[in-house]
Order: structure tokens, then C-alpha cells, then sequence
């Protein structure tokens, strides 16, 4: 039986406006949404709620250190901490192709963002 919340999310994630990254595309390419612009308020609350129930994954990005969900070809994370998220603001879920090796979870000097690298 498919757990409810994941249907919920990947719906959402489905039904979303993700737009490229532009001026990441030659490094580190990825998607976005912005939460209130776009109208993905619903799917914000969703990342964090699996977030706050500790399906975040910690990962670094150079020296970064954030959570990030993992979730069918995807990982997805935001800049600002969940708990510091106010509902009524206008924040950024980011995602990117997984890459299928330890990138995924620790990204350093020397790196680069394409996948077939």
C-alpha cells in the first residue's frame, strides 16, 4: 500500500512550475519553484513536514551543510531552514537530478555539477 503523504507530495512535485536555473546550467544545473509567486505554498508545507519528521537526508555542498529529500529521481532542498520558514513569506525548493554517487550527498572542490562527469 502507497503511504498517503507520499502520493500527496509527488503530486504536488508533478503538478508544479519548475523552472531551470539558468545561470547554473553549465554547473551546477537544477529546477526551482518559488513558494508564493508560484502558488506552490502546498508543496513548500509538504517538504517541510517530511523534512520535520526526519526524512531529510544531511548533505554538503561544498560548505554548505543542509537537508535534503530524496524523492524518486530527485533530491530537493531549500536555503532556508524549515523551521525558519514563515508561512506567509516567499522562499525557494530547489531540486536536481540525483547523480548516483557520493556527489549526492557530499559535493567538493573539484566537483562539477553535470551528471555524466
Amino acid at each position: 500500500m502507497t503511504d498517503r503523504s507520499e502520493t500527496d507530495i509527488m503530486t504536488l512535485i508533478a503538478r508544479a512550475p519548475w523552472r531551470e536555473a539558468v545561470t547554473y546550467r553549465d554547473t551546477w544545473p537544477h529546477q526551482y519553484v518559488v513558494s508564493k509567486k508560484h502558488g506552490q505554498q502546498e508543496l513548500l508545507a509538504a517538504f517541510c513536514k517530511r523534512i520535520g519528521r526526519g526524512e531529510g537526508v544531511t548533505c554538503h555542498f561544498f560548505h554548505q551543510t543542509r537537508q535534503y529529500l530524496f524523492l524518486g529521481e530527485y533530491k530537493y532542498w531549500t536555503m532556508t531552514e524549515c523551521a525558519d520558514i514563515d508561512p506567509d513569506g516567499d522562499y525557494v525548493l530547489n531540486r536536481a537530478l540525483l547523480y548516483r554517487d557520493r556527489r549526492d550527498f557530499a559535493i567538493r572542490h573539484g566537483d562539477t555539477g553535470k551528471r555524466d562527469e
